[in-house]
């Protein structure tokens, strides 16, 4: 009975069985602290260091914290169903992909998430790097760089392999100083140079653009790193021990605490290029250029711990959405497996080489997704689930839809996805081919016109394809 109990409780906490109320361990404070802890590391800097290559200071806090918290509210508007049932949206998901089409798009979108965490380890070696030469320790970033890398990994999967209550303890050391830390370096950088200096800055990268393109340009970023979140957000949420708590602790950590990191990148590339000339992202090399080599140690927290907090959560978050569609693979295993990938993903490198297009290709397959399951949640269900079907018991068999794809589904996440690469902007080729990016940007526009067409399907013949499971309701 003993082994049983374990195993059922394994399969609840790192597994895909529903959370109940008495098993739900988080509070506000731990699911805002987790979170966070999970958003902020040094992709932050990155995020706002590419952005104010475009904007002046003022646009640049504009954009960042606009698109950043409408974006986020808007997509966490379904943790609510999520502490309600004790599910994540991978559950849900499969009443609008399938069962099968979940476990595909899951695979797919935990492989694209997963180059954030190759960007981390990276940026994680090269800030350690250049820690040691401002103390005279000069290591060669040839071989360096992969091996402190694979070990950034390495600490966050020991944090991942232990579960929420590991996680749910370090963060809640780790984002109190990280928040603390973060103050702490917007004021240095204003002291070390003039705020009316940084005020003064004009871009530089322009490319012949108008103001208003530089603005979308950089707010495609904000938007695209909103949404990075969306697929990965409504997993934690179901260990929340109410659904205020949930969402707020979700909202407030991805649309505030978050944005605020990336405008202190934003800051700090500001006030590096004031006294250098030049736009820097690592937070080392800035803060050492800015305030000298004893505050660079700060970096020990903004960079090392920030970033293998942010793997642990990380990897935890992405193994459980695998898991959704994989159920019967082990959580260790998943683990194990992802903690390989990165790895190989950090010693290659080549995701910091392309930044700005992975960021946007990734949202461009999870804004079809948002915008999906909103209208889903909102109008096409009204909030109605079938559990038995989400989970394949014998005899509910709704959601198995054709072979296990609903057709419908996939079908509005691949048109969107396609028009908006051809007709709308190409993150691969940075091109914008039509004046509607100026107004919902391109990875907006995925998720407006992904939720539009399954909407539309909704009000045609495939209604009864789509809600199959309307006689197999127990739940309201």
């Amino acid at each position: 009975m003993g082994k049983n109990a374990d195993y059922i409780r394994q399969e609840t906490v790192t597994g895909v069985v529903p959370m109940l109320k008495k098993d739900r361990q988080y509070t506000f404070i731990d699911l805002l602290l987790s979170t966070s802890g999970f958003a902020i590391a040094t992709w932050c800097y990155t995020q706002g260091a590419y952005g104010a290559q475009f904007l002046t200071f003022k646009q640049l806090l504009i954009n960042i914290f606009c698109f950043n918290i409408v974006w986020i509210i808007i997509e966490c508007i379904p943790v609510l169903f999520a502490v309600r049932y004790g599910i994540d949206l991978w559950i849900w998901l499969r009443s609008v992909l399938g069962a099968k089409g979940v476990a595909v798009i899951a695979t797919i979108i935990s492989l694209a998430n997963f180059g954030w965490y190759a960007v981390a380890a990276n940026l994680f070696s090269s800030s350690m790097i250049n820690l040691a030469g401002n103390f005279g320790l000069h290591l060669n970033p040839d071989i360096w760089n992969p091996v402190l890398g694979t070990l950034c990994v390495v600490l966050g999967t020991l944090i991942a392999l232990g579960g929420p209550d590991v996680i749910k303890w370090t963060n809640r050391f780790l984002v109190t100083a990280l928040l603390i830390v973060g103050a702490i370096v917007v004021g240095l950088c204003f002291t070390a140079v003039p705020l009316s200096d940084i005020a003064a800055v004009k871009p530089v990268v322009d490319n012949g653009n108008s103001s208003l393109v530089n603005f979308m340009l950089s707010a495609e970023g904000n938007v695209a790193f909103a949404f990075s979140w969306s697929t990965q957000a409504l997993v934690m949420p179901r260990l929340a021990r109410s659904e205020r708590s949930g969402f707020w602790g979700t909202a407030i950590s991805y649309g505030i605490v978050a944005p605020f990191f990336v405008a202190a990148g934003g800051v700090m590339a500001f006030a590096m290029y004031v006294k250098t000339g030049i736009y820097e992202s690592d937070p080392t090399a800035m803060l050492s250029t800015l305030c000298g080599s004893g505050f660079a140690l700060l970096s020990l927290l903004m960079v090392a711990f920030a970033n293998v907090g942010t793997q642990g959560t990380g990897s935890y978050v992405n193994c459980m959405i695998v898991k959704s569609g994989m159920p019967k693979v082990s959580y260790k295993l998943l683990v194990i497996i992802a903690m390989v990938y990165v790895s190989g993903l950090t010693i290659w490198g080549g995701v910091n080489d392309h930044f700005g297009a992975f960021i946007s290709l990734a949202a461009y397959i999870q804004g079809p997704i948002i915008g999906m399951t909103l209208v889903d949640y909102l109008i096409v269900k009204k909030r109605k689930l079938s559990l038995k079907s989400a989970y394949g018991l014998d005899g509910h068999d709704a959601y198995k839809f054709t072979g296990g794809f609903n057709f419908v589904g996939i079908g509005c996440l691949i048109i969107a996805f396609v028009v908006s690469m051809l007709f709308v902007y190409n993150p691969m080729t940075g091109i914008i081919h039509s004046d509607i990016f100026l107004f919902t940007t391109g990875s907006g526009f995925t998720a407006i016109f992904g939720g539009l067409l399954y909407l539309i399907a909704s009000i045609t013949p495939l209604k009864k394809y789509m809600l199959r499971d309307r006689d197999d309701l127990e739940i309201v």
